[in-house]
């Protein structure tokens, strides 16, 4: 794909940037860079190569959901330091503005 009909402002525009004339300058020739290594990355000959979605073997890291009561903080003690609480719950102010 030839850098001259990628149309930066159109892309910058769906992406919902905001672009100075100098950073069109300079990003528009960079994208025209990477979309010519794409083309040449589809004249690779890909036959033999099984497809993988992984090209690093992977584990699950995740643990077993159970309660472990020694890492366990209480109630009292997550609230100890809170700014206010109110019946064993922190009590924050109000983020949602009222109607008008």
């Amino acid at each position: 794909m030839a850098t001259d009909r990628i149309d930066i402002r159109h892309v910058a525009r769906l992406a919902r940037l905001a672009l100075t004339e100098d950073e069109i300058a300079t990003f528009g020739p960079q994208l025209g860079n990477l979309l010519t290594f794409v083309d040449e990355l589809r004249e690779l000959d890909t036959d033999n190569v099984a497809a993988t979605a992984q090209v690093i073997p992977s584990r699950n890291v995740q643990r077993a959901d159970a309660l472990r009561p020694e890492t366990m903080l209480s109630r009292e003690a997550a609230l100890q330091n809170a700014p206010q609480a109110q019946h064993g719950f922190f009590r924050v102010p109000r983020i949602i503005a009222e109607e008008g």
